[in-house]
């Protein structure tokens, strides 16, 4: 513990440097408002990760990368990317959108599948994240933030340019990590795309006692990912772009204790994802309109254990257009507005068959009345055929000081029910008491959220941020133990018996703050240093004082870093995270949440050649013993090698 302690204590020092004054961190316009704005005028907590800073960072995942981002949680159930929910705010993992291009990601059948990115590390050229309430913008599931994933075929970059860039890396229980990605973009004409690969037999989980007269036996985390993807465009002369990218997303991974706690769980799971993509969009002089289509197909198979038949199997279909148009009226006033429709179709023989359509319209606008007020307004009106109608209106007002921006937001958002939580079992017939059950009549959720934050510009490359934020939530869905009798549509359930069925049933209210420092310093010639601090207080509380699990699972303090050191040829990047949350325990299964870990991964890099070089990393440094999700135990430490090149 004290090193790990003197660690944290040297990351603070660093704070005392001197810092470089070259650009500033708010050169950067957004695309998560809609509306492409500056950091300064959005009145959000808005952060940037570039492509640069992303292939530094000593990370193995998408999902893993996100979580050393400040106020991000991740609650992950294996490394690597085998699963993970992503959590912002004290929101549910239901309640975080997911981005790729503007088009969202969220998985209609189930909200685990979220973090499910179809993207190669090496294609993105920025991730956005947008803390807050942005329903008016996007629609449902907008609650506790937005992570926006830009591609570099999808960015609006012009500058022509050639790279290949990739590593491949060996480690221990027989690891393969190997990504790549390539860029070409020259006459008008781009083409791009890569791949991630990531496969171990895993790591050894040792036995656990269930008593004096029985153990659960050992078993591996074992982990197949591939995800490959292409992507292409072009620019005409006349301002017309067309651009398209395809990508395919493969797991297949233990599962034990993802969602159960019983000694009968040896579940696997087999996942495939097939992601199209097509933006077609004009650009005016003082105007832009869009047209995107994404068509999204994903099968899942499920076995919760050989020893018995156990298989579900899904397939789910998600069809979205979005048609967007931004006007610029003046200096002082845009104004932008767009329609979308999308269709969901699952078919399952766990949950049966169904479809669903909604629809969206949405009208946003930026006023700027001063050179120091930003005013930020949007309204947005959704029907869906699983919740009827909805209204989510959203106010960002930023103002703009010497040296700071004063910052406050309030809007209302929703979060529509996922299959799972809507036919989970229905379609099974003599349930076993104490399962899951769907319940198809369950409403959206609902919340209003407001916040209030200060950015401190101490340098033009050193910023200190201060957020608080608050909501208050209605109609939170929850799994309730509920006896058949009470439960409509019982048919296929056992007389007298008790089930966990979904309702909604809780109204709860979420406080906090957030403190974050971004920062890069020059350490004299050739050598600079990176460094990102973030801590995040949660308090959830209703009436009652009685919070589910399941509502208030997130971390109730959240402490990250990030420090990047480029010296010449030498590359050191180390990132931590500390967590506080509730304590668990699964008496039958012999698992311990405990309540609070720290957890440090650190990579060193060293170019042989300007286009060649070294990558050692080492995930868990301390060894720690530790779970996101009770039950599912995550690796400990896991050392890797290998090549990295970028021609």
């Amino acid at each position: 513990m004290l090193r790990k302690l003197l660690l944290w204590g040297l990351c603070l020092v660093s704070l005392e440097l001197e810092a470089q004054t070259v650009i500033s961190l708010d050169s950067i316009t957004v695309s998560s408002t809609r509306i492409p704005l500056k950091i300064s005028e959005t009145g959000r907590n808005i952060s940037v990760i570039t492509s640069e800073q992303i292939r530094q960072m000593p990370y193995t995942s998408l999902d893993e990368l996100l979580q050393y981002i400040p106020g991000v949680e991740v609650q992950s159930r294996n490394a690597f990317g085998a699963q993970g929910d992503i959590t912002m705010r004290g929101s549910t993992f239901t309640q975080v959108l997911l981005l790729i291009d503007g088009m969202k990601l969220n998985d209609p059948l189930t909200s685990h599948f979220n973090s499910y990115i179809p993207v190669a590390p090496d294609e993105i050229e920025r991730i956005e994240v947008l803390r807050g309430a942005a329903a008016a913008q996007y629609g449902a599931d907008a609650v506790g933030g937005v992570i926006h994933i830009i591609t570099k075929g999808f960015s609006e970059s012009k500058e022509e340019h050639t790279q290949v860039s990739g590593d491949l890396n060996l480690g221990e229980h027989s690891l393969i990590l190997a990504r790549q990605g390539f860029s070409y973009r020259k006459n008008g004409l781009y083409l791009g795309g890569g791949f991630n690969f990531s496969q171990s037999d895993g790591e050894q989980i040792p036995e656990r006692s269930l008593g004096e007269d029985a153990n659960l036996e050992a078993f591996r985390n074992f982990f197949d990912i591939k995800t490959v993807a292409a992507s292409f465009g072009y620019a005409f002369d006349n301002g017309w772009n067309i651009r398209a990218r395809s990508a395919y997303d493969y797991r297949d991974y233990s599962a034990r204790f993802f969602y159960t706690s019983s000694p009968l769980d040896k579940s696997v799971e087999t996942t495939r994802h097939f992601w199209n993509q097509l933006r077609v969009d004009k650009q005016g002089e003082k105007s832009q309109s869009d047209f995107q289509v994404v068509y999204k197909y994903n099968t899942d198979e499920f076995v919760f254990s050989p020893d018995f038949p156990s298989t579900n199997e899904h397939t789910t279909q998600f069809l979205n257009f979005n048609i967007n148009h931004l006007q610029k009226i003046n200096e002082n006033l845009e104004i932008q507005g767009g329609i979308q429709a999308d269709y969901r179709q699952i078919r399952s023989n766990d949950r049966g068959d169904h479809e669903d359509w909604h629809y969206g319209l949405y009208t946003s606008a930026i006023i700027r009345p001063g050179t120091r007020w930003n005013i930020n307004p949007s309204i947005r009106v959704d029907y869906d055929q699983n919740y009827d109608w909805e209204l989510t209106p959203q106010l960002n007002v930023s103002y703009i000081l010497p040296g700071a921006i004063f910052r406050a937001s309030a809007g209302r958002s929703i979060r529509a029910a996922d299959y799972t939580e809507r036919y989970v079992s229905n379609n099974l017939q003599n349930l076993s008491p104490g399962r899951n059950l769907g319940n198809p009549d369950l409403s959206a959720e609902r919340s209003w959220s407001e916040e209030i934050g200060l950015d401190v510009y101490l340098k033009p490359r050193w910023i200190l941020k201060t957020t608080g934020f608050f909501r208050q939530s209605s109609e939170l869905v929850d799994f309730i133990q509920t006896n058949e009798e009470d439960i409509p549509r019982n048919q296929n359930l056992q007389d007298s018996a008790n089930y966990f069925f979904a309702q909604n049933v809780s109204d709860v209210r979420t406080r906090g703050v957030e403190l974050e420092s971004w920062s890069a310093f020059s350490l004299g010639q050739d050598s600079e240093l990176q460094v990102t601090l973030g801590y995040t207080f949660i308090k959830t509380t209703n009436d009652e004082d009685v919070i589910s699990v399941y509502i208030s699972s997130h971390a109730r303090h959240l402490l990250t870093i990030n420090l990047i050191l480029n010296h010449k040829s030498l590359e050191l990047a180390l990132n931590g995270v500390y967590k506080v949350r509730n304590r668990q325990f699964a008496e039958g299964i012999g698992a311990d949440l405990a309540r609070a870990y720290n957890l440090w991964n650190f990579r060193l890099g060293y170019r042989i050649h300007q286009n060649f070089g070294l990558n050692f990393q080492i995930h868990n440094i301390w060894n720690e013993d530790y779970q996101d999700i009770l039950g599912a135990q995550m690796p400990g430490r896991w050392v890797l090698g290998g090549i990295r090149f970028q021609l």
